[in-house]
């Protein structure tokens, strides 16, 4: 508990001492986890010199030494992706509050696992003779772009006290320091997303005469009603189909227009993967199942995150003009399932088809044998989906899938009470 004290600034700072406090906490997850406020126990050593001089600006560690809270049976944190904020109040001969933060560094941590916050660090500058008491006040906990705020809902006891001596030279008592750090520690956020405007005809894109082989899709938007394991969500993403013919059949592949947003973590490789079921209309009826490949390699916090584009088969079951919009949303990220219904649709591609042997024909079931689904909710969950600057579907599989979810969801305190999951 000592070992670090050698790190500790302080000229003429005596050796560190350190002392653990335990107190009641309410912590409120983000408003769109739609989340009651949880109770727990948190338990925090503070460590500081235990003498200094006026003058002397010395550092101070915030270390949790009990998380009140597990991740619960619900998704694996990777590393790297927990990071804690806070203050500090110092109080007696000088008051101040200290802005506290840890890095962003932690273990993976499996789900039931006990959560690991890094050690919050801060500055003070002492300016008053007398004794300075060190308390634990509010902390956050930020996870993929998202906060968990937590209170104290109890007095607090001092963890540590700093015994500060005259300096060399004269410092009038009370003397106030405009550079001590009052200033709550910066959060971060998602930036607010927009949606790209888009034009083409109500229809969709349609098939020329002759002898086409590549067709286009119009970039429809879809407006999304998504459950999840923590409460619904709403989103309108711009989605285009594109087709290509392979003698009677097409490939089909469908494209979330525009870039998302940077990763807020590291996100392991193989860990995101999307699908869909394209919806015909018109001549043909059914369903065509297309998939994305999951992202092949890990990406770094800060990095663009790419949705893959999704592809599939379509065998047409009939005659005449048959047309495909966007369907039923399924993303598989880090563990969890999610899935998104469309509040309405709106065709983006009309085909002139010819029926097909075992092809989807005007009924229902899958399209070529790519696979069957219905449009109805099939269970698991999504959270928060949106389109960035460009339209993109903001943080589709991981963001939209697992921020929202570890943000809200994975500081179930203990004891108290552990929100319940929405079963599939």
């Amino acid at each position: 508990m000592l070992g670090g004290a050698g790190v500790l600034l302080g000229v003429a700072a005596a050796p560190a001492q350190a002392a653990e406090v335990s107190y009641a906490t309410d912590c409120v997850p983000p408003p769109a986890a739609g989340l009651p406020t949880v109770k727990g126990t948190t338990k925090v050593e503070v460590t500081a010199p235990a003498t200094a001089k006026v003058g002397d600006e010395v550092d101070v560690v915030w270390k949790f030494t009990q998380a009140a809270s597990k991740n619960p049976d619900l998704i694996d944190l990777p590393a790297n992706s927990v990071q804690p904020s806070g203050t500090l109040k110092a109080a007696g001969a000088q008051a101040a509050s200290i802005a506290m933060q840890g890095p962003r560094e932690n273990p993976a941590i499996p789900k039931g696992g006990a959560m690991v916050l890094s050690d919050m660090k801060g500055k003070l500058k002492l300016t008053t003779a007398g004794e300075v008491t060190l308390t634990p006040d509010a902390y956050a906990i930020n996870v993929f772009s998202t906060d968990t705020k937590c209170a104290p809902t109890e007095a607090v006891k001092p963890a540590a006290t700093i015994k500060v001596t005259a300096g060399e030279g004269p410092t009038p008592p009370g003397t106030p320091d405009p550079t001590d750090p009052t200033s709550p520690p910066p959060t971060s956020g998602e930036p607010t997303p927009t949606e790209s405007e888009t034009g083409g005809s109500d229809t969709g894109g349609t098939t020329g005469g002759g002898g086409e082989t590549d067709f286009t899709g119009k970039e429809v938007k879809i407006p999304y009603a998504c459950k999840t394991p923590i409460g619904d969500k709403n989103a309108t993403s711009p989605v285009q189909i594109n087709a290509k013919k392979d003698g009677g059949s097409y490939d089909l592949t469908v494209k979330f227009k525009g870039s998302v947003m940077d990763s807020p973590a590291d996100i392991p490789a193989d860990s995101v993967k999307p699908s869909m079921e394209v919806v015909l209309g018109g001549a043909d009826k059914g369903t065509v199942h297309v998939e994305g490949p999951t992202n092949p390699e890990a990406i770094k916090s800060g990095d663009p995150m790419v949705i893959s584009d999704m592809t599939g088969t379509y065998k047409p079951g009939a005659d005449g003009e048959s047309t495909l919009s966007p369907g039923v949303l399924t993303v598989n990220a880090l563990g969890t399932t999610t899935t998104c219904t469309p509040e309405k649709s709106e065709v983006s591609l009309t085909l002139d088809t010819s029926a097909q042997p075992g092809g989807a024909a005007g009924g229902s079931g899958s399209a070529g044998g790519a696979g069957t689904s219905g449009s109805g909710d099939s269970g698991g969950g999504l959270a928060d989906t949106g389109a960035d600057d460009s339209g993109g579907l903001r943080a589709l599989g991981f963001v939209a899938g697992t921020a929202i979810l570890l943000g809200g969801a994975v500081f179930t305190f203990m004891p108290g009470r552990r929100a319940s999951r929405r079963a599939p």
